[in-house]
């Protein structure tokens, strides 16, 4: 399957609000100036653009596009773009806000970003999504840059839309740039390990912290919701280093086989039947909401937002969460969860595995040269367990949650950056 950034954020109530509650927790225990705090909390640069596209019954179709970049302290901003009918600002901003974030805590120099187009591109032929896709580079042409802007892909978008973003930012320049943009095809200059890079990522962190709570790979059970990009990258990775994986979820339903699935074979299924699980017949099928409550050590949400509530936070038995989706807790569930004594490794950590090989393919596209996959790997394994053992120091010396941490270092690191470059 084809990369593209963790599951979308649809908040019941506002998602930028629900990003600056966190931030709002960390700043108290960094002690944060209001200067930086101001500058820290708002957007640097929101854009809003409307597309005319000419469709194929050759009537004239009226788009917007969104595209807010959050922050530039550390470096150029990266964020990917959403093609989605839900695509709102607020829900730009806090993806935006969440990319500064996961960049900084996994030590990456750049500053986040996102983007969006409202649209549903399922019911759209090749050709228009291409005229919109080239309509809204040309649009961003002034805020896209290799050392500018960096999109990437994200729900309803892949390696083609970038191939073509790409194409037409290059048209502009009259040279080929291919580091404008990640997530392109390979022969387009994307790199390898980018496909599994964010499933990878989840895999370093849950090992990293069975590690801290002695749990033992090759006695331990998981539960995986969701089973698109993401999820099945994790249960195949963490399924390869003995763990034991009883349940996965998708659409379909929930399947739970309580001597394990066999991944591999879920994962053939899934590609030979459009997609999608339904009519897995190497586990049982419970409901999805079973699965989140399942007796196991580790719990990987990769799926949708909101999924661990204050409702089902109580009656959750795994021992270790760790976020594979955006958002998928929510913020009254997370003192549920601590109070509980279950460690929650957070989506700005646990999934930015994707990120960081995105930086890769940024930096072979600047040196005009592609490394093995073995490289990738090593480098985003080293990356990632570093930043696990920063949040977890950090945790411990603020004696708060790992979330919580994972905030305190990347905001600590973007407000120390501010500093050194002198403010405004």
């Amino acid at each position: 399957m084809a990369y593209i950034e963790p599951a979308p954020i649809k908040d019941k109530g506002n998602p930028f609000e629900s990003m600056m509650s966190r931030f709002h927790i960390a700043a108290q225990h960094l002690g944060l100036d209001d200067e930086v705090y101001n500058v820290l909390k708002s957007p640097t640069k929101q854009v809003i653009v409307s597309l005319p596209i000419t469709m194929d019954n050759g009537s004239i179709k009226v788009f917007e596009g969104y595209r807010v970049i959050h922050s530039n302290i550390l470096g150029p901003s990266k964020g990917g773009i959403r093609y989605d009918m839900d695509v709102h600002l607020d829900e730009v901003k806090a993806l935006a806000a969440w990319m500064t974030w996961k960049c900084a805590v996994v030590d990456i120099p750049y500053g986040g970003a996102k983007g969006g187009i409202k649209c549903n591109p399922r019911e759209m032929s090749a050709g228009e999504i291409e005229r919109l896709t080239r309509s809204f580079t040309q649009a961003m042409l002034e805020i896209f840059g290799p050392d500018r802007d960096i999109p990437a892909p994200d729900m309803g978008t892949g390696p083609r839309e970038m191939a073509w973003l790409m194409d037409h930012y290059s048209r502009a320049q009259g040279m080929t740039v291919n580091a404008v943009v990640t997530g392109k095809p390979l022969v387009l200059g994307g790199s390898l390990g980018r496909t599994e890079a964010t499933g990878r990522g989840v895999m370093i962190s849950a090992l990293a912290a069975m590690e801290k709570m002695k749990i033992n790979p090759f006695k331990a059970t998981c539960a995986v919701q969701g089973f698109g990009n993401v999820g099945s990258w994790a249960a195949s990775l963490l399924h390869e280093r003995g763990v034991t994986v009883v349940s996965v979820s998708d659409l379909s339903g929930a399947y739970y086989n309580k001597n394990g699935i066999n991944i591999q074979k879920a994962i053939e299924y899934r590609n030979n039947n459009n997609g999608t699980l339904d009519g897995f017949e190497g586990a049982e099928k419970i409901s999805p909401d079973e699965l989140l409550l399942l007796e196991v050590d580790v719990l990987v949400p990769a799926a949708v937002e909101d999924v661990i509530t204050e409702e089902n936070a109580p009656k959750i038995k795994a021992k270790l969460i760790v976020e594979g989706a955006n958002g998928p807790t929510s913020a009254k569930a997370d003192a549920i969860l601590n109070d509980n004594g279950i460690m929650a490794v957070p989506d700005i950590l646990a999934n930015a595995g994707g990120v960081t090989v995105s930086y890769f393919e940024w930096v072979q596209n600047r040196l005009g040269y592609k490394w093995t996959a073995e490289r990738v790997n090593r480098r985003s394994d080293r990356i990632m367990k570093t930043a696990f053992d920063k949040v977890y120091e950090t945790a411990q010396q603020y004696d708060v949650s790992l979330r919580i941490a994972a905030y305190i270092v990347a905001i600590d690191k973007v407000a120390k950056t501010y500093k050194f470059r002198g403010g405004f």
